[in-house]
Parts: C-alpha cells; sequence; structure tokens
C-alpha cells in the first residue's frame, strides 16, 4: 500500500503529529497538497524540514499527474491537505484511489462562521459539504486531533449542518 494514512489538518504538517500518528500506521514519507503551499518556496521548505521525513508539498494539479506513482511505489505515505474541501477534490472529483476508506480531521481552527465541533476542531458549511460527499464516496470521516483524543465520526455531527 503507498497510502497508509489520509489526513486533513490546518497545520498541514507537524513534526510530533506525524511522528505520533506514524506509531499507528506505517509511514516512509508524507504528501501535503496545498495549493498555496505548492507556490510558495519559503513555506514548501519549511513543511519540508518539519518531520524528518521524505516529504513532498504539491499543488492539486500536481498531486493529480503524480498519484499513479504515488499508488505504485514501494513506500508508504500519509496524504495531507490544508482543508476537506482540498480532500474532497482528491477523494471525490479526481477520483483517487488510496486504498484505505478511512480520513481523519485534525485541527481546524476556529474562525468566524464555523461550528465548533471540539477542541481545535471547527468547520465552515463549505468544509461539511465537502466531507459529507467525502462520506457519500464511501469514507468514514473521524475527528481526531490524536488516536486517543477522537471526538467522533462525521456521521455525529452532520445533522449541525443540515444532513440527514
Amino acid at each position: 500500500m503507498a497510502v497508509s494514512f489520509i489526513r486533513v489538518d490546518d497545520r498541514m504538517i507537524h513534526g510530533q503529529t506525524c511522528t505520533r500518528w506514524a506509531l499507528e500506521y506505517p509511514c516512509d514519507g508524507l504528501i501535503a497538497v496545498n495549493n498555496a503551499a505548492a507556490a510558495n518556496p519559503v513555506l514548501k521548505a519549511a513543511y519540508k524540514s518539519a518531520s524528518g521525513k521524505k516529504t513532498f508539498v504539491w499543488s492539486l494539479d500536481e498531486f493529480a499527474a503524480k498519484c499513479e506513482k504515488v499508488l505504485a511505489s514501494k513506500d508508504n505515505y500519509f496524504l495531507i491537505t490544508k482543508n476537506p474541501v482540498d480532500m474532497e477534490k482528491i477523494l471525490v472529483e479526481q477520483g483517487f484511489q488510496p486504498g484505505i476508506k478511512t480520513v481523519i480531521i485534525g485541527p481546524c481552527n476556529d474562525r468566524p462562521g464555523a461550528t465548533k465541533l471540539g477542541n481545535n476542531q471547527s468547520i465552515t458549511q463549505e468544509e461539511a459539504q465537502a466531507l459529507e460527499n467525502i462520506r457519500n464516496a464511501g469514507y468514514s470521516v473521524e475527528f481526531a486531533l490524536l488516536k486517543e483524543e477522537a471526538i467522533g465520526n462525521w456521521t455525529k455531527f452532520r445533522g449541525q449542518f443540515g444532513f440527514h
């Protein structure tokens, strides 16, 4: 398997978090997909040095072009996006089939217009729609900053956003 873990995290790559999740899921490297980070050499360099693992920072288009190579790789990668909307573009719109069916939602900052679901886990209506689309594509969506701090599955929260 080339993708061992799928995560949405507004910090994208955070050394301690990646180290902690790597205890649960095998990981040789990280693939962060974010258009702004991929276009910013300073941000790209910061992400690449954050975890001590082989790290790629790609735009959505770069990921679409390289995703088959990822699947064919002998290495295991964490696939990370900064927000649920980008993850939906990869899993639903681009139709990427990572071989695993669980998406972990990590930190999503409290911000205006966002509904707070748990500690540092707030999502907007647009993000809720993206999560619903990911769910409808057959994925389980779990909210967990760390495995032992899980607050529940998307099915627990979706009613707050008008999904039934």
